[in-house]
């Protein structure tokens, strides 16, 4: 059984994108960076996976510094290197080629100590779609309110 611990979720991804497949890829880390992810001081908004020279790279990912690091602090928002299989690799950039697709982090987390990003096969959805979800989250609250005055 893996132990994982949620450090950073990136609430937007699904409400910006339809989430086609998902894959879960480790992440190169600094010694100063792991140690404040562990403290929960990451934060994925608005970052993206690209890839570049057959790697697959994390943009615009934050990482808190760590305070009790002296002199040797990391940059805060540096592109990250993502660690996945080659074959990985090669699918994700085919499928990104070949459809207008993106590939955007949903969550970090520490998974038997070690971190993990989760990364998303996603496809943008547009301004009408945003709304009818919006719709039917309101509709579905509004139905739970009403079973639950009801029941009382």
């Amino acid at each position: 059984m893996a132990d994982i611990r949620v450090v950073s979720v990136n609430r937007k991804a699904h409400h910006d994108y339809h989430i086609l497949e998902t894959v879960e890829a480790g992440l190169v880390l600094a010694g100063t960076e792991i140690k404040s992810i562990r403290l929960g001081q990451a934060s994925l908004k608005d970052s993206y996976a690209r890839p570049e020279d057959g790697e697959m790279w994390l943009y615009n990912s934050h990482i808190a510094g760590y305070k009790a690091a002296g002199h040797g602090q990391h940059d805060v928002d540096r592109r990250r290197k993502l660690l996945l299989h080659r074959k990985q690799i090669d699918a994700l950039v085919g499928k990104l080629t070949q459809r207008n697709l993106t590939l955007v982090p949903l969550r970090m987390y520490i998974k038997n100590g070690t971190a993990k990003v989760e990364l998303a096969l996603a496809q943008g959805k547009r301004q009408y779609d945003k709304r009818e979800a919006i719709a039917r989250r309101e509709v579905a609250r509004e139905i739970d309110r009403a079973m639950k005055t009801r029941n009382r």
